[in-house]
């Protein structure tokens, strides 16, 4: 094996192993301790930043750069990598035209299938060039730099006041507990304790217009789960509300209800869905119409208008009997 092959060995190893000593490195390349801290200064001609701790606890790690260090992929890997952006992202899914070029997410794909080793990368390229995507009817993509203050803020247990803008053109401005970020469905939110509304809350992270830190710390609740707490609260705390009687049982209804819409409880006449939603148009378009159940809206007042409006014109597109 070439000096050059033993250096990016090495730079493989360090990678998997950050704290590995001279003497576990010489074993994995079969050389001395002397050859090894050879391999370890060519890395560092090359630019590669690599720090060495001495002591009993001491070893090789590879330190922050400017650049990203050099990533060995399997064939497997890569595919899976590539496959991944693809079905998230679906406009990277092109590695030409005018989408591809000025999405930030399809130039960093580029930078990674050319920085693959052959085999890899032609097998890459081939699935992002034959591969095809369809396009996201609602593109929901939050600001990668307000997601990352978020999320640094969740870490540091720091509170925020955001700027937040509704589906229905209204804005706030909240002071949030920032708890947890988390994914649903491509969708990313914010959960949080909510100063304004002395309650919990989930905000789309698209829909937060700015971030601004604070001073005043928090503690999260030391049971919260982030995943299930944003299940429960998404259908709960917007400007409209909601609530729809399915005239079957609860166990039926729960199979065509997702939380955002609200909380099923269960009523006289089978259960009662009750909520709130910023878009009582979707809400009654694309949720409720969706629904092959018996139901009748009793609130509130917007979700009533605008379910008499749907009914009218699916009413008006079957015309009259004959």
């Amino acid at each position: 094996m070439s000096p050059t092959a033993r250096a990016l060995l090495t730079l493989e190893v360090l990678q998997n192993r950050p704290g590995v000593t001279a003497g576990e490195l010489a074993r994995r390349l079969g050389v001395t301790e002397r050859a090894t801290r050879r391999h370890i200064a060519i890395l560092r001609e090359a630019g590669i930043p690599v720090v060495s701790t001495r002591g009993p606890h001491g070893g090789y790690t590879l330190g922050r750069g400017a650049a990203l260090a050099p990533v060995v992929f399997t064939e497997t890997e890569a595919l899976s990598l590539v496959m991944a952006v693809i079905d998230s992202h679906p406009s990277a899914a092109s590695a030409t035209g005018v989408d591809g070029e000025a999405d930030a997410v399809g130039s960093a794909l580029d930078k990674v299938v050319r920085a693959l080793p052959r085999a890899a990368g032609r097998e890459a390229a081939a699935l992002r060039e034959h591969a095809c995507a369809t396009p996201d009817r609602y593109p929901s993509r939050p600001d990668p730099a307000t997601t990352s203050a978020l999320v640094a803020a969740s870490a540091g247990g720091r509170q925020v006041r955001i700027t937040y803008a509704s589906e229905s053109g209204s804005t706030w401005e909240d002071v949030t507990d920032p708890w947890a970020v988390v994914v649903r469905h491509t969708r990313w939110y914010l959960l949080c304790r909510s100063h304004r509304a002395d309650a919990v809350r989930t905000y789309r992270i698209d829909r937060i217009r700015d971030v601004v830190d604070l001073e005043e710390t928090f503690t999260p609740p030391a049971d919260l789960d982030p995943v299930a707490s944003l299940e429960e609260h998404l259908g709960i705390g917007w400007e409209f509300e909601t609530r729809v009687v399915f005239e079957v049982p609860l166990k039926e209804a729960q199979r065509w209800v997702h939380p955002a819409m609200g909380a099923l409880e269960r009523h006289t006449d089978g259960c009662v869905l009750v909520g709130s939603t910023s878009n009582p148009t979707m809400y009654a378009r694309e949720w409720l119409a969706r629904i092959p159940l018996p139901l009748r809206v009793e609130g509130g007042v917007e979700l009533v208008d605008t379910m008499r409006s749907v009914a009218a014109q699916l009413q008006a597109a079957v015309g009259p009997t004959t």
